[in-house]
């Protein structure tokens, strides 16, 4: 794995600092394969025993479904961010489809897909194309596809079961796409973020300059009111903990739909949540000291 280039500061040797981590990957994934290793590399456990909190800064599935909160939560080990149950549900698309839509929270209508048990008819399920289609319980959008027909939603679910036994079909919402930040259960400003070109994939979200990222979003206010309080009611409708972020979609007639949440949202100083922190007068480092005093406040 090659670290990009932004990642490291000018007077870094970029080349030799990614092969040094590749290197360094490949002894820990070894030590990981022999037999009776536990989920995690070397000391990890003995260091962050040490340590008064643990800042969680994981992405995807084993960072965000909630193996690292519960084996920390059994060890004893103070960490950031939300707990086992709330980002287990909030990594589950499915599962959280169900508790937003439990708790009036608008969502795109969706269907979960088992592995081997599925129609490729969408007409059976009442949906009709454009659908998107993507991982139950994926991260970053990978896998994520929107199609218009039959030839590639066949494609699109191949492509997803490849990574996982569940897959998520939703109705596609053609709109602007937004996200709103929680921490302590209130919302910051509303960012908006709009693709150079397609949608919010993989490539766009981890290649500088493919997005334009506005904060505060350029919408009216009682829009914005209303996607902070649907983020709010989210926040606490998925069971989560400190801090999150959930994104949403909204069509040219001001409907919002929330897409899904994030418990460990993306954590440099120019992603989505640092920049709407700085909105409320947190730069980055205040932003991580806040971070870690509400998470400090699930211990007492």
């Amino acid at each position: 794995m090659r670290c990009p280039k932004w990642y490291f500061p000018e007077e870094y040797d970029v080349d030799a600092a990614s092969e040094a981590i590749a290197a360094k990957n490949d002894l820990v994934e070894a030590e990981l394969a022999k037999p009776g290793r536990s989920f995690f590399g070397p000391n990890v456990i003995a260091m962050c025993r040490k340590a008064t909190i643990v800042f969680l800064a994981l992405h995807g599935e084993n960072g965000e479904n909630g193996k690292v909160q519960a084996a920390f939560d059994l060890e004893g080990i103070r960490y950031t961010g939300t707990g086992y149950l709330g980002s287990a549900m909030a990594m589950d698309k499915g599962l959280s489809k169900i508790m937003l839509q439990a708790h009036h929270i608008p969502t795109p209508h969706g269907i979960t897909l088992q592995k081997g048990h599925y129609l490729t008819d969408i007409e059976a399920y009442t949906m009709k194309f454009p659908v998107v289609v993507k991982p139950c319980a994926g991260g970053s959008s990978v896998g994520v596809s929107i199609v218009y027909n039959q030839a590639d939603y066949e494609k699109a679910l191949k492509e997803a079961f490849e990574l996982e036994n569940e897959v998520v079909v939703e109705d596609y919402i053609k709109g602007r796409e937004f996200s709103v930040a929680v921490i302590e259960g209130k919302a910051l400003p509303v960012i908006e973020i709009a693709p150079v070109e397609g949608f919010y994939d993989y490539k766009n979200k981890y290649t500088p300059g493919s997005a334009i990222e506005t904060c505060p979003a350029n919408i009216p206010h009682k829009l914005a009111e209303k996607m902070q309080q649907y983020a709010e009611e989210g926040f606490k409708a998925l069971a989560l903990d400190a801090y999150g972020r959930l994104d949403f979609m909204m069509n040219e007639n001001g409907d919002m739909y929330c897409l899904e949440a994030n418990t460990l949202p993306g954590m440099t100083p120019t992603s989505l949540m640092p920049q709407e922190a700085l909105q409320v007068g947190l730069d980055f480092p205040t932003l991580c000291e806040e971070l870690i005093r509400v998470s400090l406040m699930k211990y007492r």
